[in-house]
């Protein structure tokens, strides 16, 4: 069990890192028409999923109710996130392209469209909001546990604390945050992995 919730932290970690790493830093029809644009948002999906294993694999080590609702919460959290996640890596890909291809920039409002529809953002932002309750709630399960290093959690839980206001900062700064996660993943990896308290 801790190689599998080591492995699950490191994995969701670095593709954190990897999301906005090679996601192309603009919004317009070139930069959401390239395969780049797919493959960054596929890495953001898969971590979630794998953060989701990993929060159920730290509730087996750990083995407290607040580790099991961290995991219920963490899984919410991601379900309510994965749809717009989804819509905007294949079906925003699928209209830029045809942008692309017919010359018709005026189909890139659709985009616009459903990225502020009011219940994709409210899921969206729901989502990440519980994602951030998930980890915090792991960070004090793990504090609290004497089984893993106290501080272990924190990075990982600072960083979904601040998946939300990330977005509305540069794109340097997005790639920040991919970093803080991606430590804080691998970080709490070892700390699994090793089981040393502090």
């Amino acid at each position: 069990m801790r190689s599998f919730t080591a492995l699950n932290f490191a994995a969701a970690g670095v593709l954190f890192l990897i999301y906005p790493a090679i996601r192309p830093s603009g919004d317009d029809a070139t930069a959401i028409a390239s395969p780049e644009w797919v493959a960054g948002h596929l890495a953001a999906m898969i971590g979630f999923v794998l953060l989701g294993l990993a929060v159920l694999g730290l509730h087996q080590l750990l083995g407290d109710r607040l580790s099991l609702q961290a995991a219920l919460v963490t899984w919410v959290g991601a379900g309510l996130t994965l749809p717009y996640y989804g819509a905007e890596d294949f079906g925003l890909n699928v209209i830029a392209k045809r942008a692309l291809r017919d010359n018709t920039p005026a189909l890139m409002e659709l985009a616009e469209e459903f990225r502020y529809g009011p219940v994709a953002v409210a899921m969206f932002a729901i989502g990440l909001a519980l994602l951030a309750v998930g980890a915090i709630m792991a960070a004090v399960s793990v504090w609290r546990s004497g089984v893993l290093q106290k501080w272990s959690a924190v990075p990982l839980a600072a960083g979904f604390a601040l998946f939300i206001p990330q977005f509305f900062g540069p794109y340097s700064l997005r790639i920040a945050h991919g970093a803080l996660i991606a430590v804080g993943g691998v970080w709490l990896a070892i700390a699994a992995w090793r089981g040393r308290t502090a």
